[in-house]
């Protein structure tokens, strides 16, 4: 019998850095929707001030993914690599080799997320128009819009977005939120009809989580608009049992996440080296023809870049599925 980490390593040396990836409803895939959460490329390079959908298509195509989970960091100005900088100490020249003080990075922080909410607030809908309209001429299908929530987002803002997904002709919003955020979320999700994914989170221990199977029941029944966005690395990461989980509780999945965490609240690892059963789920949904989509969310540290990794990911997911 093949391990699932002898079955990981055995994918990962055979798929060529060539090879062709099938798109969604390929007979290879056996039925499975399966395709990429574009917050697998959040380090990719940015340009202050835009956005970087182009740069994206481009990742997903070197990759093979058709499918896509998109992610609001990719249609908004900012990002990791592209906000204002850190200010320096007021210097003459040369400038002295002094760290920005807690109160200068905290300013920076601030004035990046304030320029956000303006953005978002001034931006009209026939934006995300405009991106909807680039993926479908690349010939990619937008499955739903995560919205990376923090506790800044005024009701206008979560309005917004809501409008935005609107706009890219998605029925389905991913929010990597907490308890509360849900609370806050759920008239949204119903004046708006829109089924709201809450993703989870490993972290057990902090009761406004979603994080355990109790506060998955919490959760979606806040709304009936709520379904779970079940990240199983997370869900492995917290001790828990993702394919027994999802075999007594598909009906409230909107769709996985695959990622491969080890036990404990362990590290991200290739799929296949950690103790995620990310072949074991994907065959269960395979044989029970369950209509949950999957979505690769490449969070480990790879030797190659992340659409390299992502294109990796993708040949392990289809190997599982052959």
């Amino acid at each position: 019998m093949v391990s699932r980490r002898d079955f990981g390593k055995m994918v990962l040396a055979t798929v060529p850095a060539s090879a062709a990836w099938s798109a969604p409803g390929d007979p290879a895939l056996n039925g499975v929707q399966v395709g990429v959460d574009t917050y697998s490329f959040r380090d990719q390079v940015r340009t202050p001030g835009l956005d970087n959908v182009d740069g994206i298509i481009k990742a997903l195509e070197f990759a093979g993914a058709r499918e896509i989970e998109l992610s609001s960091a990719n249609t908004e100005p900012g990002g990791p690599n592209s906000g204002p900088a850190v200010p320096p100490p007021p210097s003459a020249y040369p400038p002295p080799i002094t760290a920005p003080t807690p109160e200068q990075v905290a300013a920076a922080k601030l004035a990046v997320r304030n320029d956000l909410r303006r953005w978002r607030l001034a931006t009209p809908p026939r934006n995300h128009e405009a991106v909807r309209a680039k993926f479908q001429a690349a010939g990619m299908s937008l499955f739903a819009y995560r919205v990376d929530y923090d506790e800044q987002f005024t009701d206008e803002e979560i309005e917004v977005t809501f409008q935005q997904a609107k706009a890219l002709g998605v029925r389905v919003m991913a929010w990597p939120t907490t308890l509360g955020g849900a609370r806050r979320l759920a008239p949204f999700a119903e004046k708006h009809e829109m089924t709201v994914a809450l993703h989870n989170t490993a972290n057990v221990n902090d009761p406004n989580a979603i994080a355990t199977p109790q506060s998955f029941r919490t959760a979606l029944a806040i709304s009936k608009n709520f379904r779970l966005n079940l990240d199983i690395g997370h869900f492995t990461a917290a001790n828990f049992e993702a394919v027994a989980f999802i075999q007594e509780n598909h009906a409230g999945i909107s769709h996985i996440q695959l990622k491969d965490r080890t036990r404990n609240g362990g590290t991200n690892e290739q799929f296949g080296e950690g103790d995620t059963p990310i072949k074991d789920v994907l065959t269960l949904i395979k044989e029970k023809k369950l209509p949950i989509p999957v979505f690769i969310e490449y969070e480990y540290l790879g030797l190659g870049t992340p659409q390299e990794e992502v294109r990796k990911c993708l040949g392990f997911v289809k190997a599982a599925l052959a």
